[in-house]
């Protein structure tokens, strides 16, 4: 037992004086006895012992009286058993990512955490609010009050790591106290490594009760016919679904199509036929599970002529211009000698075949190209040294061109998954007319083949980057050296070689996964880009690329949707924006990660256990009770005791 004021315990000392007072009381006279009071000599005797009994009880009684005065001023106290950790600061990190849409058995989870939190965080406790969209440094309950009960479904999923970067950024010499609200969705064992071992974390793992969920993942062209668009929407079911659930397709909020989908496997994909005009819409379906990933924005442009210039001799490029006709593309053919290099920065696509010696002024103007969003197909003449394509494809990537093979080879493997052959099979061959080369060069590149010799060498490969992508052949696919050009493969390779999404493809971009998106115009000096629909409007981040803008949006819009892309207030294009898809499997809950840490119920639990290890255990309160009983007894003995 401890004191808050030790030094009045000094005032005992004074329990010596009730002790003289009686002492003095009690001395021994010299008793004289008259002859004719015998009978009042035993009655005396009597009533003096009894007489003696009650001092001694009232002495006892007055010095604990006393005594229990004294201490109860010093207040007394049990040292509380964590007091080392009594200044720790406190954070709170709610995971608000859409996987907290799910149903427990009090309701939505994350509706759920935040009334914990304000019924059962002290009004005068001060703490730090992190969730995956917004940051509250040391605050209290009632101050952020608002706010908290505002709170809404982040497009961002729940990142561990981040949060603790940003709690360990606050550099004070106090320990932390943790309490972290998750489903544990998506959660990693390597993001649990992020958390401090001198942390003091909880973790609050609300559950769903029922996991089951529908997803749209993706909507893309199936098929291009020439007055229609096929377009395939992509779903995913977890868990078991016995039921067939409607799927509508809308144009401007207009219904165009519906029906139903069964799953039968875990992927399922429908078609919807539409017009080859401007489409602004979105597909939808009734889930009772998450709602965030049950509708899918997208927009596709009317289709835009694509521009297309071969470099190199004619008669090698001649099968070019019967796969890119002119009802779709632009495409003229130019020798090295007559390029006009005014004209590259105007141009889609570059298709740079079996030039011999490409000039310096020509691998600048190509950098240029690809850096501002043009693929470039890299067709390697036999005449090429392995030093030259080394140094001009190095600019664009990881590749190293090894020396020319004169060995005759099969194409045999092909890639099935590369964005080049989507929708292009519609189930794996096996088997099916090699085509084959005759001279090749080796080529040693980190990315993936798109086509593969036999030996498992590369054929072709693409070198990708976030907006424009380097397509390199490994060996030339002129008549005399191979018979590519007779192989059904050749058309959908080259024609996909030369699409560009945002000119014809499905335009659908994921919030937070900055993806950059071109935009085709000409910006003045005080000129700026912004995207708006009726709720939202903001300005992204703006680059001009000659007759381009390249946008990025870091973490915006807030909220999904079709969108227009204006210049100032002129309207150029439609752009689509939908939230994550990783948050839909809820069966991805790794709850049994968090064995190594504190797992607690609620909140509530939380702060009532860091005030009962943290406090002090003060008893003062038990000697006041014990100075008022020692009174009463007090009064009990001056009343009954003779």
């Amino acid at each position: 037992m401890q004191f808050k004021h030790p030094e009045i315990l000094y005032f005992l000392l004074l329990l010596v004086i009730p002790i003289l007072v009686h002492l003095f009381q009690l001395r021994r006279f010299k008793k004289e006895y008259f002859t004719n009071v015998r009978f009042l000599k035993e009655l005396s005797i009597q009533t003096r012992k009894s007489s003696k009994i009650k001092k001694w009880l009232l002495l006892i009684t007055r010095m604990l009286l006393l005594a229990a005065i004294i201490i109860a001023f010093a207040q007394p106290f049990f040292q509380a058993k964590d007091k080392k950790n009594a200044t720790n600061e406190m954070y709170i990190v709610l995971d608000n990512s859409f996987s907290m849409q799910a149903k427990g058995k009090k309701g939505e989870l994350l509706k759920r955490a935040i009334q914990e939190l304000l019924e059962n965080t002290p009004e005068k406790q001060t703490f730090s609010l992190i969730t995956n969209s917004e940051t509250f440094w040391n605050t209290d309950i009632k101050s952020i009050q608002k706010e908290v009960q505002n709170l809404t479904y982040s497009a961002l999923p729940f990142q561990l790591e981040s949060a603790m970067a940003k709690i360990k950024s606050r550099k004070t010499p106090f320990n932390k106290d943790v309490i972290i609200i998750t489903d544990a969705v998506g959660l990693e064992q390597k993001q649990l490594k992020s958390i401090d071992s001198n942390f003091n974390t909880y973790f609050i793992n609300p559950e769903a009760e029922q996991k089951n969920n529908i997803s749209i993942d993706s909507v893309f062209i199936q098929q291009n016919l020439n007055d229609f668009y096929e377009i395939g929407v992509k779903l995913t079911s977890f868990g078991e679904q016995k039921n067939a659930i409607p799927i509508a397709l809308y144009n401007e909020n207009k219904l165009i199509a519906k029906t139903l989908v069964k799953f039968e496997t875990q992927e399922n994909t429908i078609n919807f036929t539409i017009p080859k005009k401007d489409f602004n819409g979105y597909v939808s379906i009734n889930d009772a599970s998450l709602s965030y990933d049950n509708t899918f924005y997208f927009s596709i442009s009317k289709p835009e002529k694509t521009n297309v210039i071969s470099i190199g001799k004619a008669e090698k490029s001649s099968f070019l211009s019967r796969i890119y006709t002119v009802s779709e593309f632009n495409y003229s053919n130019s020798t090295i000698e007559t390029l006009d290099y005014n004209a590259i920065e105007k141009q889609d696509v570059i298709v740079l075949n079996e030039v011999e010696k490409i000039p310096q002024a020509l691998e600048t103007n190509l950098k240029s190209f690809v850096e501002k969003g043009g693929n470039l197909v890299v067709i390697p003449s036999n005449e090429n040294t392995t030093s030259d394509l080394n140094r001009f494809l190095g600019t664009f990537g990881k590749i190293q061109f090894g020396s020319l093979q004169n060995t005759n080879k099969l194409i045999t493997k092909i890639a099935f998954q590369h964005p080049l052959f989507q929708s292009v099979f519609e189930k794996k061959i096996v088997n099916f007319q090699y085509p084959n080369t005759k001279q090749s060069f080796g080529i040693i590149s980190a990315n993936p083949p798109v086509l593969s010799f036999e030996d498992q060498s590369v054929f072709l490969t693409a070198l990708q980057n976030q907006i424009s992508d380097v397509y390199v052949f490994s060996a030339p696919i002129n008549k005399v050296n191979s018979n590519f050009q007779n192989s059904p493969l050749i058309v959908p390779i080259f024609y996909n070689m030369a699409q560009n999404v945002q000119k014809t493809g499905v335009n659908a971009i994921t919030i937070g996964e900055n993806q950059p998106f071109l935009v085709a115009t000409n910006l003045s000096k005080d000129e700026i880009i912004n995207v708006k629909n009726a709720s939202e409007k903001f300005i992204p981040i703006q680059q001009i690329l000659n007759n381009k803008v390249k946008l990025l949006f870091n973490d915006y819009p807030t909220v999904a949707g079709n969108f227009g892309v204006y210049k100032q207030d002129d309207f150029i294009r439609n752009i689509s924006f939908n939230y994550n898809r990783s948050e839909g499997n809820l069966a991805l809950a790794n709850s049994n990660l968090l064995s190594d840490f504190k797992v607690v119920n609620s909140v509530d639990i939380v702060f009532n256990s860091l005030l009962s290890d943290r406090s002090n255990n003060e008893i003062w309160k038990l000697f006041v009770l014990l100075t008022l009983l020692f009174l009463a007894l007090e009064v009990i003995i001056q009343k009954f005791v003779k």
